[in-house]
């Protein structure tokens, strides 16, 4: 397993000053992925915007964790929906140029 490419709980807490057991709760609402190299918890860094979204969400707006479970959902959907809007529309100018 690539190394480089986690963040350890502790560090990633010191930095964003905000405690653990956010991030244990984060992953048992399975928000986010906590893998454990050479006994440590580890977050990868490619999670750290959306674990920064999840943040805000909940201190700044004090969103609690359920609301977060379903934001994130319906923000993953949305993403989703944007994909395939682009796709279709990409689909359809191939047969307007035509």
């Amino acid at each position: 397993m690539d190394t480089d490419n986690y963040i350890s709980i502790q560090q990633f807490c010191l930095h964003y000053n905000v405690p653990s057991s956010f991030l244990d709760t984060l992953s048992e609402y399975e928000l986010v992925e906590i893998v454990k190299i050479e006994k440590t918890q580890c977050v990868a860094k490619n999670h750290i915007r959306t674990i920064e979204k999840l943040i805000r969400l909940h201190f700044d707006l004090d969103i609690n964790m359920e609301g977060l479970d379903v934001v994130d959902k319906l923000l993953k959907r949305v993403e989703n929906l944007q994909t395939e809007i682009i796709s279709l529309n990409n689909r359809l100018s191939l047969y307007e140029e035509e």
